[in-house]
């Protein structure tokens, strides 16, 4: 009888076996589909399924108000961008440094920044960055013994910034100089380093193109007869990459008509494809 019982619970249970079977199987098929179709195209089939997370009154009227790439979105794509900065907002922590009292405001712009630099992507998480250090003005970093606007410590999983200067960046719009973006990127250059996903490898791979185009003279003698680019970003080729992201959300018109392949091979990069750029 016992036995008799055991067997009507087995199958009982063979349904929903074989449905958690043939989701797992369709999983990875899909998975497999996006990889192909990311290593193909450089894109990606999706960014967010889920889109649920909202923002309060107040944030959403700091990012109406100060956000001009907020104001730029549609409907949709506004839900996903505050689901996003809602998230952003719940895996980091703000500390002030010297005195300095962290608002809310100050959180939410933060925040745009950063999910603004990884809105084209699907992993929009910066896995390399657990905590927001802010100064009033510049700080002094042990690391190279000089002062500095803002710093990327991958081992603190740290971004550090001067608010003076992060919001001196973020009002003034056109002038190619935004350290928030400049410090985002280069933790998304780090991580395209160290991890297996499928943003990262695929950033790793567009970077890595861009750095082989720019190895061509006609390149060279272009860059260097435009000077459109400061001088910043020769320092080395992470700096490049972090200095044209700023120029690609800062002057997008005019980094189109003197560089239009580095400007699309950015876009890329970025799987961006939002707000006219």
């Amino acid at each position: 009888m016992i036995y008799v019982f055991a067997l009507q619970e087995a199958l009982y249970l063979v349904p929903y076996v074989l449905i958690a079977f043939g989701s797992w199987i369709l999983y990875m098929l899909f998975r497999v589909t996006e990889t192909l179709y990311a290593n193909k195209t450089d894109t990606l089939i999706y960014r967010d399924i889920l889109v649920f997370r909202t923002l309060s009154r107040k944030q959403k009227n700091i990012l109406s108000t100060q956000n001009t790439f907020y104001n730029k979105l549609s409907p949709r794509e506004k839900r996903r961008f505050e689901h996003r900065i809602k998230v952003f907002l719940g895996e980091t922590k703000f500390v002030g440094r010297e005195g300095l009292v962290v608002t809310e405001e100050m959180k939410v712009l933060i925040a745009a920044t950063a999910m603004m630099v990884t809105f084209g992507r699907k992993n929009y998480s910066y896995e390399l960055v657990d905590y927001i250090l802010l100064y009033p003005d510049v700080f002094y970093s042990a690391a190279n013994e000089t002062y500095h606007k803002g710093e990327f410590n991958p081992m603190q999983k740290t971004i550090v910034f001067s608010w003076k200067d992060f919001e001196q960046g973020y009002r003034i719009t056109d002038d190619n100089l935004n350290v928030g973006i400049h410090e985002f990127v280069h933790a998304l250059q780090i991580e395209a380093k160290k991890s297996n996903d499928i943003d990262a490898l695929r950033f790793e791979r567009v970077f890595q193109r861009i750095l082989r185009r720019l190895k061509h003279q006609e390149v060279k003698d272009k860059l260097d007869q435009v000077g459109y680019f400061r001088a910043y970003a020769f320092t080395n080729q992470y700096e490049f990459m972090a200095v044209i992201v700023e120029y690609f959300f800062e002057s997008p018109v005019n980094f189109k008509e003197f560089f239009p392949e580095l400007y699309y091979h950015t876009r890329t990069l970025l799987n961006f494809r939002y707000g006219g750029y």
